[in-house]
Parts: structure tokens; C-alpha cells; sequence
């Protein structure tokens, strides 16, 4: 397992600060993670975040279960960092839809922000992604494939 890098606790620490919390005392939680599988898109998605151009992001449900079970929910904060695991922003998740991969609609493929915006570049770059991973975990990609399309806000960065 990779080692968390400092500055995603030092940036936890400084939202929790902002919001008259702390690390000691606090309920709340978060993971830490990058978008996407090479490093060129882990960092652009993740400048997209940061420029508020990306509100959204899709998973296979398949993948997630396989990889690690678990489901993003309202409420959850994730600490977005770059490929190499340095801290760039908090995302908090204010709604998850679990939908076949041919109902992902025009509007979430707008506020996931990648691209013209467009359907139907979403359906041509997410399809290239979800065959790939869908092949690593000994799934072949459907049509009908379950996708987590979770909406987030930036909370700090």
C-alpha cells in the first residue's frame, strides 16, 4: 500500500481548522485518492476540480466492489490529490445515482466536465476507460453496465 503523502493530513488539518475542527476531536472522515489511471489524466482532472470545471465523476459499480467495496454516499469528503499523491483540493459528495452506463444523461456528462461537455464524448472516452477496466477485473463491458455517478462540491482547497 502506497504511504499517504504529508500533505494530504496537513490539507484534512486545514479544513478541519476552517470549520472550528480538529484532527484530535473530530468525527469526521475522508479518503484520499487521484482521477484516472495515467498520470497525465489524474493531473488534468484533478486541475479541472480545482478550476471548478469538474463537479462529477463516474465509476463502474463492478470496479469499485472489485477494487474496494466501497460506494461513495452524500456527505463524504475526499481529499483529491495529483498522480504522484500530493493534496490539490477537498471534495465533499452531495449525490450519488447508481444508473446503466446507456442512462447517463447529457446534464452529468456536462458537470463532469471533461471535454466539449457533450454526451456523447463522455460515452467515447468513458467507454475506452470502462472496457480497460472492466478487462483487468474479468468483466467485458456492457451497455448496461452499473455506473456511480457521484456530484461533488469543492470545500477547500
Amino acid at each position: 500500500m502506497k504511504k499517504e503523502h504529508p500533505s494530504v493530513l496537513n490539507m484534512w488539518k486545514g479544513f478541519l481548522e476552517s470549520i472550528g475542527e480538529n484532527v484530535e476531536e473530530t468525527e469526521k472522515q475522508y479518503s484520499s485518492w487521484h482521477f484516472e489511471i495515467t498520470e497525465k489524466g489524474a493531473n488534468s482532472l484533478a486541475e479541472l476540480v480545482i478550476n471548478g470545471v469538474k463537479k462529477a465523476t463516474a465509476a463502474s459499480l463492478w470496479v469499485e466492489e472489485y477494487d474496494n467495496g466501497y460506494i461513495p454516499k452524500e456527505g463524504d469528503y475526499s481529499i483529491i490529490t495529483n498522480w504522484d499523491g500530493v493534496a490539490k483540493c477537498i471534495i465533499q459528495t452531495k449525490r450519488v445515482n447508481i444508473v446503466p452506463y446507456n442512462q447517463v444523461t447529457e446534464e452529468f456528462a456536462r458537470i463532469e466536465g471533461e471535454g466539449d461537455l457533450s454526451l456523447d464524448y463522455w460515452r467515447k472516452v468513458h467507454e475506452i476507460y470502462y472496457i480497460k477496466e472492466c478487462e483487468r477485473i474479468g468483466k467485458k463491458f456492457t451497455q448496461e453496465m452499473p455506473v456511480i455517478c457521484e456530484e461533488f462540491d469543492v470545500v477547500f482547497k
